[in-house]
């Protein structure tokens, strides 16, 4: 097999909407040499099956599909010169930089890099993760695997569905196999809310009449060569069924839309430190990670449930990486802990290098249930630095505070800032 030693200054994991936004920010921030790597065949990521509108609202300002928001950055990337290869599979990174690929053109690729820019996206949790008793039919996939069918392929997985999970991929797919004439029996939800956008419960359940249970899990899956059935009931606060209540519905497809999980294999082979909680690399403020020069940005780092936010992180993680290989990082020394406090599941970035900014520094973090009324506070030192008034707050939607240099100046002495929604504050 062929072997082939390369250099670039910037190497990209990932060519969907994260690594092609970090591409663009690196190379407008003056870096040249720059490689982006993408397994798929073509770079776009999965925006490409995302036919529905709702991307671009905020990046944009306008409403598009998923295929033309990443056609945009696309374009740009290729009127950028910015080079690429696709039917590439990344083997591994390493802490040095070296990054490991292969491809059937180009065969075993040695490539050194002077940064590195993990962008790998995301995977669904699938029926393993679950362990839902039953037999092994066909008739069982992921809401991904099901829409790639549908809007890539051409083909139509079931007829009868039912739908486990309420995520936002669960939510469009439900309007999805409506549309294409199939009958959605139930979409049920084990929380007591939904994981997702609420607009996309108003337009792909409500608008269409498609039953939603929350507190509702799958218990049982019937039938031997093909999904017969499936049992659902109740659960209690401990999300275990609660005997009596469950009910059986006769389906053909099971679609499991029950969370999506950052791509970290690589980022755990490179040595970068894991958030337990977001289960992607820890970053601070320039979506830096723990190894130097190795940085990440989008779903790779935590899930996000817009991709204009996934752009906005992505431009900084590029722009900074350019930064560090022209040698113009710069930190006070001044480094922050940043932590979730009552009711706030986990913060991105979970830590500052600096306490100087001539920029607003955006925290991105999920609150642990839905609440009304309430505020958002920034505290350091017990002295509350920031407060924010919020009409409603749930876990499916990104929440993000922005830190003016003025505020961030603030945090002295134990160098710790807390992000909280007081019990006081909360309906």
């Amino acid at each position: 097999m062929a072997q082939t030693n390369l250099n670039y200054d910037i190497v990209i994991v990932g060519g969907g909407p994260a690594g092609m936004a970090a591409a663009v920010a690196a190379k407008k921030a003056g870096t040249d040499k720059i490689l982006i790597l993408e397994r798929d065949t073509r770079i776009g990521g999965i925006l490409l099956q995302c036919i529905h509108n709702g991307f671009g609202l905020h990046h944009f300002g306008e409403e598009l599909t998923g295929p033309e928001y990443a056609g945009r950055f696309a374009q740009e990337v290729e009127e950028l010169g910015i080079e690429y290869k696709t039917d590439t599979m990344v083997l591994e990174v390493n802490a040095q930089k070296q990054v490991t690929a292969i491809n059937t053109k180009d065969g075993l690729m040695f490539i050194q890099a002077k940064a590195v820019v993990l962008a790998m996206g995301c995977r669904e949790r699938t029926r393993g993760a679950l362990v839902i008793p039953g037999t092994r039919p066909a008739g069982i996939f992921t809401a991904g695997s099901a829409q790639r069918f549908v809007n890539i392929d051409g083909y139509l997985p079931g007829r009868k569905v039912v739908i486990l999970g309420s995520g936002d991929i669960g939510l469009i797919m439900a309007r999805r196999m409506t549309l294409e004439g199939a009958e959605v029996k139930l979409v049920c939800e084990v929380m007591p809310f939904s994981s997702g956008l609420r607009r996309n419960i108003v337009q792909c359940v409500e608008n269409f009449n498609i039953p939603l249970k929350f507190s509702t899990t799958v218990v049982q899956i019937h039938g031997k060569q093909r999904v017969e059935g499936v049992t659902v009931a109740a659960v209690d606060k401990n999300r275990k069924p609660i005997p009596g209540t469950e009910e059986f519905i006769e389906c053909d497809t099971l679609l499991l839309s029950v969370g999506l999980i950052p791509e970290n294999e690589i980022s755990n082979a490179c040595g970068v430190s894991i958030d337990s909680m977001t289960s992607g690399p820890v970053v601070n403020e320039k979506m830096q990670t723990s190894v130097e020069g190795i940085f990440a940005c989008g779903n790779t780092v935590h899930v996000h449930d817009l991709v204009d936010f996934v752009t906005a992180e992505s431009l900084r993680a590029g722009e900074n990486a350019a930064k560090y290989v022209q040698g113009k990082t710069i930190s006070n020394g001044q480094k922050v802990t940043l932590k979730p406090g009552n009711r706030v599941r986990y913060t991105v970035p979970q830590h500052l290098d600096s306490t100087e900014s001539d920029t607003n520094t955006s925290i991105m973090f999920r609150p642990t249930d839905v609440y009304r009324n309430v505020s958002i506070v920034v505290y350091s030192n017990n002295e509350r630095i920031k407060a924010q008034k919020k009409k409603v707050v749930r876990p499916g939607e990104m929440q993000v505070i922005e830190l003016k240099p003025e505020e961030l100046a603030k945090v002295k002495d134990n160098l710790t800032i807390a992000i909280e929604i007081p019990e006081e504050d909360v309906d």
